[in-house]
């Protein structure tokens, strides 16, 4: 203290006992070496099994291996399968001391076994610390977390950091709660909508393990269907575990399951829950204290003890693929874990993938399907708008919405609200000629025109602003909107209905509810809100925007998002309506129209089975600089049967402008290509792959995706063009 705080030059000899022992005690405790690692230099080592094995957090595929070390004594008791230890990794040979290597930088890993030997003849190192006595890796997490490094041609360190959480040190220290008995087992309810739906709840709920894939009926019951399934399974005394896309649909479920169960008996493993409140939710999972998870991607590697069921989602929802190495898909690593545990399995959705299909054609799942007058009785009317309507249309000359849906808002809003859904976000996304038609382009670059907010027209590649643009087809000035996105459309719709509000719902905001009052609901697809007794009626636009897309998943991505905004629609009895722009003899529009993803995936099956494409067959995709790729393609020892097709360049990213996961750096100009086996060959593939990249790490090739000279590998890519 200062004389100005009325203490005088020896005020600290006038401070008090508890004061003085205090700073005497911080004097000490700064006195003290900081806790490190020891180098356990002359230290005994534990008298039974003193070697421990290791896997080191080398996400490199040359090290994708354990390494033994030994266990001094005074770790013995803390040193057990599954904790987190921190190990000295890299001295050479030539570092050794009594008998015990030393050196190398700390690096942590996880202990997997204890042994009484080692298969290394040369001396070992000693761990350096057990970081948490927790056993966070359980021998059948270890196991998944192998099986999907494999299927993925990746490092079991890259999946470990997927499936456990970066540790807190306080949510270790908080006991769980002790686990609740089991409840008593759900009645089938909606289910019993279903063929076969009251049987697979009852196999649950006696202990079985059924197989299925679901095709849920329009409307909001699919939260209910799914807890219901969850809860039966907890009745058998085993574990569950639901994997959805997004926080919205794991706050439905969320709800579910707690409307029928009550609160503690399941755990919400999400991103938005924060690091302490996550771990403290994944440690309840492992210690058992909870059997029931619901969550998001990450939520496919949650602990949970003696699995009985393993639910996705919406599979085909892009969510579910990993964007981090080795890029694992959600519905893949769940198929892994029901062949592993042995438990039950249910792929949902109101929508039906060419995956999910397969299952079915194979045997390997039994479908959950409802009748036909079931279907008819839950879907609302669905009309369409082709490119002749359009053009005998003198509305939709004028304006972008055609007479029907003009007629559809109309009437939708004399009873609720009405779903606008729009594949563009943003203003204007794309401009073209208002004469000719050619696409509006950049002087500089060439790149599309874009008109962001109502005035300023830039480029969309090199971002500079276009102010005295003209057409250099035909000499024009006026431009004209070739896409329109949801911002300009739900000024539009403000304009013709001045008297409805207007919402937007899309990348900026994402709505999760609406009331059930008039209102015009503009959305991008996947971010349409529930409605409160759902919409009077959905405008899907601009159809040939999510078909054209130069993919093999774009008839079937398009009708998985159609199908899920047109099941939040009330039903046809309640004057539910959707109108489509779309060309209505295109096989997507038919399959909307009719309510039938079931047999639109059966088809597309079919055709890719003729051509050899996925999933029938199993393909990866190499990419990297041209050079870099020929030389990786030649040194890898694929199996016989397998087909390289291409290579092909690669769209070259801008530079300033967001990168797709994989996409070359910007400027850079790589290569693709992909190779094909069938589908009993892909873990031989994924090995000679793996093998090959190991190979160029280990002769110190590039390894980052930013680095010259770098390829990259990637097992059942999701998009082949």
């Amino acid at each position: 203290m200062s004389s100005d705080d009325g203490q005088g030059g020896d005020g600290a000899g006038k401070a008090p006992p508890e004061q003085l022992a205090l700073i005497r005690a911080s004097v000490r405790d700064a006195k003290k070496p900081r806790a490190k690692p020891r180098t356990w230099r002359g230290a005994a080592l534990a008298k039974e099994l003193p070697v421990a094995r290791v896997l080191v957090d080398k996400g490199v595929l040359h090290l994708d291996r354990y390494f033994d070390y030994a266990v001094p004594e005074e770790l013995d008791a803390d040193a057990q399968p599954g904790v987190r230890v921190r190990v000295r990794f890299g001295a050479g040979r030539h570092r050794v001391r009594d008998g015990r290597r030393e050196g190398g930088g700390l690096i942590d890993g996880f202990l997997v076994e204890r042994l009484a030997e080692s298969d290394y003849s040369g001396p070992l190192a000693a761990l350096a610390q057990v970081v948490s006595p927790e056993r966070v890796l359980s021998a059948e997490l270890l196991g998944l977390t192998r099986a999907v490094a494999d299927r993925y041609a990746g490092s079991l360190a890259d999946v470990l950091q997927l499936a456990v959480p970066p540790r807190n040190a306080r949510a270790e220290q908080r006991p769980s709660p002790a686990p609740l008995p089991p409840p008593p087992a759900p009645d089938a309810g909606p289910w019993t909508r279903y063929g076969h739906g009251s049987a697979f709840v009852d196999a649950l709920a006696s202990g079985g393990a059924p197989r299925a894939v679901w095709n849920a009926l329009p409307g909001p019951g699919w939260s209910d269907e799914l807890a219901r399934a969850m809860a039966a399974t907890l009745a058998s005394g085993r574990g569950a575990l639901a994997v959805l896309p997004d926080g919205r649909t794991v706050a439905r479920v969320d709800a579910a399951l707690t409307a029928l169960l009550g609160e503690g008996r399941h755990a919400v493993l999400t991103a938005d829950a924060g690091p302490e409140k996550r771990y403290r939710q994944w440690l309840a999972v492992r210690r058992g204290s909870v059997r029931a998870v619901i969550g998001t991607r990450a939520a496919m590697f949650a602990p949970v003890q003696d699995l009985g069921l393993v639910a996705l989602w919406d599979d085909g929802d892009d969510s579910h693929s990993e964007p981090h190495a080795p890029q694992p898909h959600a519905r893949e690593v769940l198929l892994l874990r029901a062949a592993q545990d042995r438990c039950g399995f249910l792929l949902g959705g109101w929508s039906c993938t060419v995956e999910a299909a397969q299952l079915v054609e194979t045997g390997w799942a039994r479908p959950l399907i409802a009748a036909r007058d079931q279907v008819r009785g839950a879907a609302p009317l669905v009309r369409t708008v082709g490119d002749g309507d359009l053009a005998r249309d003198e509305a939709a000359r004028a304006a972008r919405l055609p007479t029907l849906a003009w007629q559809a808002v109309r009437e939708g809003l004399r009873g609720g609200p009405v779903l606008v859904q729009v594949p563009r976000r943003g203003y204007v996304p794309r401009m073209a000629c208002a004469a000719c038609r050619a696409p509006a382009r950049c002087r500089h670059c060439a790149g599309p025109l874009e008109a962001p907010d109502a005035s300023a027209l830039t480029c969309g590649w090199c971002g500079r602003a276009e102010e005295n643009w003209h057409c250099p087809e035909c000499g024009g000035f006026r431009l004209r909107a070739q896409v329109v996105g949801a911002r300009r459309t739900a000024e539009e719709l403000g304009r013709a209905f001045p008297a409805v509000p207007v919402r937007t719902s899309g990348r900026e905001q994402v709505l999760d509810t609406v009331p059930g009052a008039p209102a015009l609901v503009v959305s991008t697809p996947g971010a349409e809100p529930v409605a409160e007794g759902g919409y009077a009626a959905a405008l899907l636009l601009d159809g040939w925007a999510m078909l054209g897309r130069p993919d093999l998943r774009a008839g079937e991505d398009a009708l998985r998002r159609w199908i899920g905004a047109a099941a939040l629609v009330r039903p046809q009895s309640e004057g539910g309506t959707v109108v489509v722009v779309a060309e209505p003899t295109l096989r997507p529009v038919q399959a909307l129209v009719r309510w039938d993803p079931v047999g639109h995936a059966v088809r597309e099956l079919a055709e890719r089975a003729e051509l050899g494409f996925p999933p029938v067959s199993r393909m990866a995709a190499v990419s990297g600089a041209p050079e870099a790729v020929s030389a990786f393609l030649a040194a890898a020892e694929l199996p016989a049967e397998a087909e390289v097709l291409g290579p092909v360049p690669l769209p070259v990213t801008t530079a300033g402008r967001p990168r797709r996961v994989g996409a070359p750096p910007p400027g850079e100009r790589w290569e693709r290509a992909l190779i094909r086996v069938p589908q009993g060959s892909g873990a031989a593939l994924a090995a000679a792959l793996k093998a090959a990249q190991a190979a160029r790490m280990a002769r110190g090739a590039p390894t980052g995706a930013g680095e010259a000279g770098a390829v990259r590998v990637r097992v059942d890519p999701p998009d082949i063009g």
